[in-house]
């Protein structure tokens, strides 16, 4: 036996045995499409691991996290899909739409566990939420009557409002229903829509700007990558020119923007780890029928109202989960 084999064995031999039977032994592939660097992406995945380790999976002792971070990057995203598919992994979690889409086209037998995702119905990657079927299953993040919610919102807080430009992406075929419920919703409440489709940082610039050259306006912003990758802009642009407006996700209220209304999705991702768990023990995706929200809140930045010279309504305020001072 060679003297360097013969070194290799003794290592071997002599690993603690504990140590042995602490390697990583399940895979999990996340793709994601923000940054590894944004704060709230960080929060969600850590509340995905929190939710892990509390079923008792945990990174580098019984499974082996793959992280993929593709950005507005569609051509990137395509290629981080197939090369975590690659991995065989056991099981794969999107976060977001076009990263559940990216990894579906790559893989129909690998379990694909979602979340960011309001309708995957209309998308045909399911057959439906009771019983999905394939390898897809997954959290949903919005109802569809959403919508008309966040339009009823606008009007609650800002009587005044006559314009509403809805912020949303045209590469995101989701958005259809909630453009549909506002749209069904502004007669009655006597407002002008306007849909601002918006792929990137200069495209959200030039409409927004272009939308506040006339007076009584407000935003809706849809959930969607890109607005969320450029929420800081977006809610820069709105107090610039003193527009309204309401998103999607409380990152937007504790950054400075007006009102959010919609899910915790920390929350969304802990409890996405409860699935990622009964596939790892065994579940088809196909056979765990698709969670929908049961929990909405509601945040207003009364900073942020200040700065628009706008007085809310007592009673409103009454009914608000949380105000930002």
């Amino acid at each position: 036996m060679k003297r360097r084999d013969f070194i290799l064995m003794l290592g071997a031999a002599a690993w603690p045995l504990s140590a042995q039977a602490d390697q990583p032994t399940r895979r999990i592939g996340v793709l994601m499409v923000y940054p590894e660097s944004d704060p709230e992406a960080k929060a969600w995945h850590a509340a995905f691991r929190d939710g892990l380790r509390e079923l008792g999976w945990e990174q580098d002792r019984n499974i082996s996290i793959e992280y993929r971070s593709a950005g507005e990057d569609r051509d990137r995203l395509r290629g981080y899909a197939a090369e975590l598919v690659g991995l065989a992994p056991d099981v794969l979690f999107a976060a977001a739409t076009p990263s559940l889409v990216a990894l579906h086209r790559e893989t129909r037998s690998i379990p694909i566990v979602f979340v960011q995702t309001s309708d995957p119905v209309k998308l045909g990657l399911v057959k439906s939420l009771a019983r999905p079927g394939g390898n897809v299953t997954g959290f949903t993040n919005f109802e569809h009557s959403m919508g008309g919610k966040w339009l009823a919102l606008i009007k609650e807080t800002v009587p005044s409002t006559l314009r509403v430009a809805v912020i949303s992406d045209p590469n995101n075929a989701a958005n259809s229903p909630y453009l549909e419920a506002i749209e069904a919703a502004a007669p009655t409440l006597e407002v002008s829509l306007t849909r601002l489709d918006v792929r990137d940082a200069s495209e959200i610039e030039y409409a927004i700007g272009a939308f506040a050259q006339e007076a009584k306006g407000a935003l809706i912003v849809l959930p969607n990558v890109p607005t969320m990758l450029h929420r800081d802009l977006i809610i820069g642009l709105a107090a610039h020119h003193r527009l309204p407006a309401v998103y999607p996700y409380r990152a937007f209220t504790s950054a400075g923007g007006f009102i959010s209304y919609g899910i915790d999705l920390a929350e969304e991702y802990r409890r996405a780890a409860s699935y990622v768990d009964r596939i790892l023990k065994g579940a088809k995706p196909g056979d765990l029928p698709i969670q929908q929200p049961d929990k909405f809140e509601l945040i207003i930045n009364l900073k942020t109202a200040k700065a628009l010279g706008l007085t809310i309504p007592q009673s409103f305020l009454l009914h608000v989960d949380e105000a930002i001072e």
